[in-house]
């Protein structure tokens, strides 16, 4: 095998986020619910026998030592490998969106070159590395929708009726490390139950399955909030923008940020038909997404 072309690696958007506590390095404690959509970028990995590690940019261009490049060469380091890779990156998913478009490129990057330098590394080994790229990368690496707390690292896989989003993203973007150091920031959230999201879970399968469930709110009422969107908001008005365009277009309820910004978005409501949105602002990106069941790559190491 010489080459692998046309990778997906996708977004996830973040159904709430709660940060729980700090821990003594300084690290916070987060409770989420990761979920995957398919808006997504696209890599084709060629093997080099030079040993280095070149990248090509084919949408837009990326920072020189961005977490493709990362990747590669830190699995070529553990790996002992002396042939390298050429990585052509189609970049779609925004930058500074909270949509771990980074993280997600650097797993599909980690689990390409796995295969073509024929190391067959386990999953665990590739989330070891991948962790020390970003708390994000395990997530990907696993390729299911899940129950994300700790620092990332503490990932329980569920499973997710499918939905349809409108995602926005404003042309402003945010420095996570900003939010994180603000003192305004809320970080004593009460710690919530995953139990307590599978009951709403059931709730989607009996309405996919036809049934008339007893409470029928979609994912617009998933409980909780993102804990880092007022501080989001004051450093970056453009998210407070998105989050009342978003809800002045009436397609869903309740938009939201994900992640760390400054991405917004809102749930369709169940069985939504063909949606109109007006004309966003200049600069802004505006997408219908669905949810995905799996990452197109799930099962890729063992």
């Amino acid at each position: 095998m010489k080459a692998i072309y046309d990778l997906p690696a996708p977004a996830k958007l973040n159904l709430f986020l709660h940060v729980t506590g700090r821990r003594p390095d300084g690290y916070h404690l987060l409770q989420s619910v990761f979920m995957l959509i398919d808006w997504c970028d696209t890599l084709h990995v060629e093997r080099r026998g030079d040993g280095e590690i070149s990248r090509e940019d084919l949408i837009s261009p990326l920072p020189a030592d961005d977490l493709v490049v990362r990747a590669a060469r830190a699995l070529q380091a553990y790996g002992g490998v002396t042939q390298g890779a050429h990585i052509g990156v189609a970049k779609r998913v925004p930058a500074q969106a909270g949509m771990g478009g980074g993280s997600s490129d650097a797993a599909t990057c980690l689990l390409a070159l796995n295969r073509l330098w024929e190391l067959d590394l386990p999953l665990a080994t590739l989330e070891d590395i991948g962790l020390r790229l970003g708390a994000d990368v395990p997530f990907f690496l696993r390729g299911r929708n899940a129950w994300v707390e700790g620092i990332g690292e503490q990932i329980t896989p569920i499973v997710l009726a499918p939905g349809r989003f409108v995602v926005v993203k404003p042309d402003a973007g945010i420095d996570t490390r900003l939010i994180f150091a603000a003192p305004d920031l809320q970080r004593a959230t009460p710690a919530a139950i995953i139990s307590g999201f599978a009951a709403h879970c059931r709730v989607q399968a009996e309405r996919q399955a036809g049934a008339r469930p007893e409470v029928d709110q979609g994912f617009g009422s998933i409980f909780g909030r993102n804990d880092l969107q007022p501080v989001a908001q004051r450093l970056c008005p453009a998210v407070g923008a998105a989050i009342d365009w978003l809800d002045r277009q009436h397609v869903g309820q309740g938009a939201r940020m994900t992640g760390s910004g400054s991405s917004v978005f809102t749930a369709l409501p169940p069985n939504a038909g063909r949606i109109e949105l007006a004309q966003a602002p200049e600069g802004w990106q505006v997408r219908e997404c669905s949810n995905l069941a799996v990452h197109p790559l799930v099962g890729w190491a063992a």
